[in-house]
């Protein structure tokens, strides 16, 4: 039977049958996690949820979370979530694991979450800062995009 092999999941695709391995859901990716790491995903949604309106997927190893642009991402791992705040600064705290530089204006703030008691302040104060900054920096885009608008002379008009 014709058909290929998918590069990333090495599994045969019969000639004219759709696939996409790639595709990942909310529910598959924490199906796993303890009931400890369950109930920190589901405040950690909860919170992230209340800030108001969103897009939340999934993608890859990740769920995200955009309002323009992604602001924050969670990362299921086997013991912890790994969570990613897009801030305009790097953050200095002993909660924050890593820091890193992912554009000239956005510094991921990668933290490990183990427990449910681990999402208050100071990462929910984190968590709002990046929401508002990311519905900021797309008012601004819109305001840049409409100043760029060209503007035609009153001589063409007439």
């Amino acid at each position: 039977m014709a058909g290929r092999e998918c590069h990333h999941c090495k599994q045969w695709i019969d000639e004219g049958t759709a696939h996409d391995c790639w595709t990942t859901t909310e529910a598959a990716l924490t199906a796993d996690l303890s009931e400890d790491l369950r109930d920190a995903w589901q405040r950690l949604r909860e919170t992230l949820t209340e800030l108001g309106d969103q897009r939340i997927y999934a993608s890859g190893t990740c769920i995200m979370f955009a309002r323009a642009a992604v602001y924050c991402f969670v990362r299921p791992r086997r013991s912890f979530l790994e969570v990613s705040v897009f801030l305009s600064r790097a953050l200095k705290s002993p909660h924050i694991k890593r820091v890193e530089q992912r554009s000239k204006a956005k510094v991921a703030n990668i933290l490990k979450i183990a427990h449910r008691d681990a999402v208050e302040s100071p990462l929910t104060d984190w968590l709002r800062e990046a929401y508002d900054l990311e519905g900021a920096t797309a008012v601004k885009k819109k305001t840049a995009k409409k100043a760029k608008r060209p503007k035609v002379s009153a001589k063409f008009l007439s």
